[in-house]
């Protein structure tokens, strides 16, 4: 599922010629300089044209590259996000709630608002979430919401249960769509304020490199798409999953995988149904063929199996009746397993997202015709130790972008934001080097992807720029091949263009 080529619609149509002058090629390319007109690449030559026309930018020998996509994000979560309590450092459930509770003496939240933290990980917690941990609520009244990383589960106080109904839930932990919708409601604010955090979170993507994203939002995301673009100009290209809540109304408009959405600039698409086998790795809730380690017999030992195969077939051969793809949501081994089973039986093109454990024996059938594996290398830094201990004696087999790649599968790059940020360099980083910004030794290098591989994967399979391509580029303050593994997660960006229009430039930004 790929944009087309060449820009079109009112974005393409109101950027101005531009010369980007003295910039090389690509990764270790020649210097040379490029004329774009109409959204698109007009001309790359070796010497500059005596008279360009519209504006000159001299990128003084910096490296354009073709601009970068985000395959898989949360936006409204990641928008959300940015102004929640930072929980990524609690090492305890002890200490998440230490932190909400410091927020909520800090007195600059709205009473009448959920106090929303986010990024805790409590794989390795040796405690557990429970109601006692956030009893210091209860004599204010204001509902509290702890989110994990994963976005797989939320831990609730009694009046945040109370607001969703749900005042005899006994431990206030939710798990996967029990989770996604109570925080869906608590998290819910005015459209036009969500808007607001929404464009400042795309300014900050574009300011990455970043020119367009496919959205996973749980949420109508058609009609919030055509809404932003209809209030001012889209900072990037915008691919909305479908969820099957809307599936039937996107089938009655006739809409079809890849079609673009009246209104919006030519910059919105239909995108993909989003279906879920199974959850994640740090709830332990990814289906898996080998049981967690220390779970008691519960029949969930092995992970939780979302939506069962026969109802998976079911609805992804209904949504490619009507011309939908689908994306499934897919993390432990067996549940790629039936995922790849999904897609043989239906024969149709679409997504598999995340793959991160897998069954050797399915490696050929990753390389199936339409398929493409939405992976998050930068998860596989963040998770490591997390593998370590859940899928002891199977992490040579997760995050294996080596092997998918060789096998013939095809890897697009996403960040998953909230759960990492969206900022496509880190991902692109971890995918090539196996590492993190900590300093740490490489994990399981042998699973590595090269550079070229690694930004392609990151920038919808682009690998190289064409006259008649779209003009959706990147230019970088270095060579990513020039920087050292603990550097490359950094790259400082010097312009991001979307069809010939500057969405970031780094020597007119606002100090």
């Amino acid at each position: 599922m790929t944009s087309p080529q060449t820009a079109t619609g009112p974005a393409a149509e109101q950027a101005a010629p531009v010369l980007l002058r003295n910039v090389r090629l690509g990764s270790g390319g020649p210097l040379a300089h490029l004329t774009i007109d109409g959204g698109r690449i007009a001309a790359i030559t070796p010497d500059a044209p005596p008279h360009p026309p519209g504006e000159v930018v001299d990128a003084g020998g910096r490296t354009v590259l073709p601009g970068l996509w985000d395959a898989h994000v949360h936006m409204v979560q990641w928008a959300s996000a940015r102004r929640r309590v930072d929980l990524s450092g609690a090492r305890s459930a002890a200490a998440a709630a230490e932190l909400m509770a410091a927020a909520a003496r800090g007195g600059r939240h709205p009473h009448d608002e959920a106090l929303m933290g986010f990024g805790f990980r409590d794989g390795l917690w040796a405690d557990r979430p429970e109601p006692a941990l956030l009893a210091w609520s209860d004599a204010s009244g204001q509902a509290v919401a702890l989110v994990s990383n994963d976005l797989h589960t939320a831990w609730l106080n009694r009046a945040a249960l109370d607001r969703l109904g749900r005042h005899d839930h006994p431990t206030g932990v939710l798990l996967e769509a029990e989770c996604l919708d109570a925080v869906a409601r608590l998290g819910a604010a005015d459209p036009a304020v969500v808007d607001r955090w929404v464009t400042d979170a795309v300014t900050a993507a574009a300011a990455r490199g970043v020119v367009g994203f496919l959205d996973f939002e749980y949420a109508d995301n058609l009609a919030d798409w055509t809404r932003r673009a209809g209030h001012a100009p889209l900072e990037a290209r915008v691919t909305c999953a479908v969820y099957p809540a809307h599936l039937d109304d996107a089938v009655s408009r006739g809409l079809r995988t890849g079609d673009v959405l009246p209104g919006t600039g030519g910059l919105v698409r239909v995108g993909p149904l989003k279906l879920f086998v199974d959850g994640s790795l740090n709830t332990r809730t990814a289906l898996c063929n080998e049981p967690y380690p220390g779970l008691p017999e519960s029949g969930q030992e092995y992970g939780i199996l979302q939506t069962e195969p026969a109802e998976l077939e079911r609805l992804m051969a209904y949504a490619a009746r009507h011309g939908i793809h689908s994306a499934v949501h897919a993390i432990g081994d067996r549940a790629n397993t039936i995922a790849l089973d999904a897609f043989e039986k239906v024969g149709c093109p679409g997504r598999i997202e995340h793959v991160q454990l897998i069954d050797r024996a399915d490696l050929p059938r990753f390389a199936r015709p339409g398929l493409v594996l939405g992976v998050q290398p930068a998860h596989a830094t963040d998770d490591r130790d997390i593998a370590d201990h859940h899928w002891a004696g199977r992490t040579d087999r997760s995050f294996a972008y080596a092997d998918l790649a060789r096998a013939g599968g095809q890897l697009q790059i996403g960040s998953d934001a909230p759960v990492a940020p969206l900022d496509p360099w880190p991902g692109i980083a971890a995918a090539v080097h196996r590492t993190g910004t900590d300093g740490r030794p490489e994990w399981h290098p042998e699973q590595a992807i090269s550079l070229a591989d690694a930004l392609a994967a990151a920038s919808e399979g682009r690998r190289t720029l064409r006259v008649g391509d779209r003009a959706d580029l990147v230019v970088t303050e270095h060579d990513p091949a020039a920087l050292a593994p603990h550097d490359l997660p950094a790259m400082p960006v010097f312009c991001t263009m979307l069809a010939g229009r500057f969405t970031h430039r780094a020597d007119q930004a606002t100090p």
